[in-house]
């Protein structure tokens, strides 16, 4: 055997220490091994994958665990860790699809970067209010592993336009050090369209820098972008992201899906669950969870765990009402 037991612990426990240079160290001696017994092509090749590794070493960038960002970035992002996963959510399969192509470029990252190219990273989502954007940020830290940070736009626009290109590159130069998730939520009200009408210099100015820094974003962090308006986004951004994904309304075998798993804890098998098809249309996931929350909570309160047609029907007519106040 090539590589002796010391050898083997010991590269496992470089690559448990993130210790690169020790890992390669190692990896020198069995080649040296593997020569002195003879095996001179093998050491060859080990050689080469290891001064290939090194030459085009990526850096590992691992979520920093923190309760709240410090200094200036307390003031422009709140970080969460989300329990939410893609499982959890129920999306039409075509997002479905396109989220499982982020995942599984980002746990390919190291793979595809040694060949030249970056994983998804920059992902615009769209879609009326209620359809799980912010919610897929969440699922997609989660699934990988990483904090959520959700920029505060509140902090980010500031009454003196001038400083807000500077705190975007703060935010930027974060995302560079703190692999992460990266949520700007209500996108819209940093990229409208610069040839609006109502625009300002100093705003197309901002968006400008955003572009730029977009471009620069490091592929080890995802930058989410999400938004109510797509009409009102200026175009150039489009271009500039990975992935557009559009959200909608779900269907109704989606908006029966919705119900049933909210209520999951809840006896529903008095539920024609078939006959609520037309209660749920134009509802958006929110509307439905909210509907089915209402529902859970009348049966509760009138003494009961089981949820009939009639708790359901009313909760989804209170929604459509409110739609319509």
């Amino acid at each position: 055997m090539t590589a002796s037991a010391d050898h083997l612990k010991a590269l496992l426990s470089a690559h448990a220490a993130r210790d690169d240079d020790r890992f390669y160290g190692v990896a020198m001696q069995v080649a040296a091994k593997s020569a002195r017994q003879g095996h001179g092509k093998l050491a060859a090749e080990l050689r080469e994958l290891i001064d290939a590794a090194r030459a085009q070493k990526i850096p590992r960038l691992a979520p920093t665990p923190v309760v709240q960002p410090r200094g200036e970035l307390a003031n422009l992002l709140t970080a969460g860790y989300p329990e939410t996963r893609l499982g959890d959510m129920t999306l039409a399969p075509e997002v479905h699809t396109l989220l499982d192509k982020v995942l599984h470029e980002q746990r390919q990252r190291g793979r595809l970067e040694r060949f030249g190219f970056t994983p998804v990273h920059r992902l615009l989502l769209s879609g009326p209010p209620g359809t799980g954007k912010s919610m897929t940020a969440a699922a997609l830290a989660k699934e990988l592993g990483l904090p959520l940070f959700t920029i505060r736009l509140d902090g980010l626009i500031s009454r003196f336009m001038g400083e807000t290109a500077s705190k975007l590159r703060t935010i930027f130069e974060a995302a560079a050090e703190t692999r992460a998730v990266y949520l700007f939520d209500e996108f819209d009200a940093l990229g409208a369209d610069r040839a609006a009408g109502n625009d300002v210099g100093e705003a197309r100015r901002i968006l400008n820098s955003f572009l730029l820094f977009l471009d620069q974003a490091p592929p080890e962090s995802l930058v989410v972008a999400a938004t109510n308006h797509r009409q009102l986004l200026d175009r150039a951004l489009f271009r500039r992201f990975d992935l557009a994904i559009l959200y909608g309304a779900p269907s109704t075998q989606q908006a029966i899906e919705v119900l049933r798993r909210r209520l999951s804890e809840m006896d529903t098998s008095a539920v024609r669950w078939l006959e609520l098809g037309v209660c749920t249309e134009k509802l958006s996931h929110a509307e439905l969870v909210k509907a089915a929350e209402s529902a859970a909570k009348r049966a509760i309160l009138g003494g009961d765990d089981v949820i009939d047609q009639q708790h359901l029907t009313d909760a989804l007519d209170e929604r459509h009402a409110l739609r319509h106040a």
